[in-house]
């Protein structure tokens, strides 16, 4: 085949047919032009879908973070309502409600000292803007969303280190003063263990007398109230943005 083109060149040459092979020559060059064109544009192809296969494997495991958030915002929510209902209930009997059961009144009281910070599953996320690759979500309301939602995280703790500093200034200086906390401790680990650990110690009303009488310990538990109440309002914009970001992804998924 390349003979042939080079004997009808030489041919067109010698037979003084200018025209005729400047136009074969121009187009050798654009068909040449044409395949590199070609060649390029599968090469660009391929690159743009192994960058939408990593996009893709990125989004699906940003959908696994999210639904273990979901399900630890589920479990912190429920947490932190019975947290205010019970940090209520003490406020009751610091307004002068008797206590007719010391055993639950413990427990409650030791619901609001005991208290484990929330944690976002954000490993996904962390990775892409570890990595620089954030740029390899598309889709600007995903991205603009998980920003969102670091930054509601964000909020959240600032919260929970309020309140840190909010226990162990009022509430724990107060039992810790206040309180013997030897029977009190046996007695919750026992209820909670049911009879594995503790020891089942009468609790009485003597025994809660000073931090009943404590003001430190009162304003403990409406601040417990306020910024338990603050923390579950963060906890379910949080969620309603995870959900949304997982419709939002499994758009981006069917429309592949």
């Amino acid at each position: 085949m390349i003979k042939f083109f080079r004997k009808f060149r030489q041919s067109m040459i010698q037979e003084n047919k200018v025209i005729k092979y400047v136009l074969y020559a121009v187009g050798e060059i654009v068909l040449v032009v044409i395949g590199i064109l070609i060649a390029l544009n599968i090469n660009n192809n391929n690159e743009a879908n192994k960058t939408r296969d990593t996009e893709l494997r990125y989004l699906g495991n940003i959908k696994n973070d999210l639904n273990l958030t979901i399900n630890s915002l589920d479990d912190y929510m429920g947490r932190r309502t019975e947290q205010i209902a019970a940090a209520n209930t003490v406020l009751d009997h610091h307004n002068g409600r008797p206590i007719s059961n010391f055993v639950e009144f413990n427990m409650q009281c030791i619901s609001i000292y005991i208290w484990q910070r929330f944690n976002l599953s954000d490993n996904t996320f962390q990775e892409l803007v570890n990595s620089g690759n954030l740029a390899l979500i598309s889709n600007d309301s995903i991205k603009n969303l998980l920003l969102n939602l670091e930054s509601k995280y964000k909020e959240m703790k600032d919260g929970e280190d309020h309140f840190r500093y909010d226990t162990e200034n009022l509430l724990y200086k107060s039992v810790y003063a206040k309180l013997d906390m030897d029977p009190t401790v046996r007695n919750f680990y026992y209820q909670v263990t049911q009879g594995q650990q503790g020891e089942d110690v009468p609790l009485n009303k003597e025994l809660f007398s000073g931090i009943l009488n404590s003001l430190e310990h009162k304003n403990g538990m409406v601040m417990a109230v306020a910024e338990f109440g603050n923390m579950l309002m963060r906890f379910g914009e949080m969620k309603a943005m995870a959900l949304e970001l997982i419709q939002l992804i499994d758009q981006e998924q069917a429309s592949d």
